[in-house]
């Protein structure tokens, strides 16, 4: 494949610009303060050239949610590879979501927006497309562990859509803890009088993979060494950047 020439590097730089300035000024102003008219100000670009590049504000969400997405996406896949047994696999899948919001905090509050039925018809069905199957392939990764510890014996399912169910069951619990914890202020979390909502939610994972029966059960295996190896083995490089900042 040939390198992009400098036409192709140039629009590149100035997309990258725009939703950089986009997520700062999502933050700064919120999304009623997000405007094609300050992207452009604050560019140093006319508008219509940030118009060349994206139709609205909501296809730039939409863009800033995708590229988040593809790199949670990412991250589910490389969790999935830790050498171990389906449920741990399914912890380095865990731990690989919680990351994922403190490298993207911003992520969800794009995503709630991106969702919300008024903006989805103004962003490209193409993009929102595209988000979508992002989400679903991390889903996917799910399923596929569910039916790896079937087939060795850890699990055993008593109905036809029963993998399917868990997979709901722990996306439900993963996006529900991390979409209140994003909310700015006093995430209502941190109002239940938890410790540690982060270790809680693990916790809750284990009563729940538990109660369907999937072995090694907590009681029976040393998780919180497990998630130590996934620490240093699967995730040392983000760890690392996140105790830096």
């Amino acid at each position: 494949m040939s390198a992009p020439s400098r036409k192709q590097r140039e629009i590149a730089q100035r997309e990258r610009l725009v939703l950089d300035v986009a997520a700062r000024l999502l933050v700064e102003r919120g999304y009623l303060g997000l405007t094609m008219d300050r992207i452009a100000a604050a560019t140093e670009y006319s508008k219509g050239t940030i118009y060349q590049h994206f139709s609205n504000k909501e296809e730039i969400l939409a863009a800033l949610a995708l590229e988040s997405s593809s790199r949670r996406v990412a991250l589910f896949e490389r969790a999935s590879t830790f050498s171990g047994r389906a449920r741990e696999r399914l912890c380095a899948v865990g731990v690989a979501a919680s990351l994922f919001v403190d490298l993207h905090p911003l992520h969800f509050q794009v995503e709630s927006i991106v969702h919300a039925q008024s903006i989805r018809q103004k962003a490209s069905e193409a993009r929102i497309r595209r988000l979508e199957d992002s989400e679903l392939a991390c889903m996917n990764i799910v399923l596929g562990l569910i039916r790896d510890a079937v087939a060795q014996g850890d699990l055993e399912l008593e109905e036809e859509d029963q993998a399917q169910m868990m997979v709901l069951g722990l996306w439900s619990m993963s996006t529900g803890f991390h979409h209140l914890s994003s909310i700015e202020g006093d995430p209502i979390v941190g109002k239940l009088g938890l410790a540690e909502p982060g270790a809680a939610l693990f916790r809750c994972y284990d009563r729940f993979l538990d109660g369907c029966g999937w072995r090694p059960l907590a009681r029976d295996w040393d998780y919180p060494s497990i998630l130590e190896r996934i620490h240093l083995e699967v995730f040392s490089d983000e760890f690392n950047r996140l105790s830096a900042r």
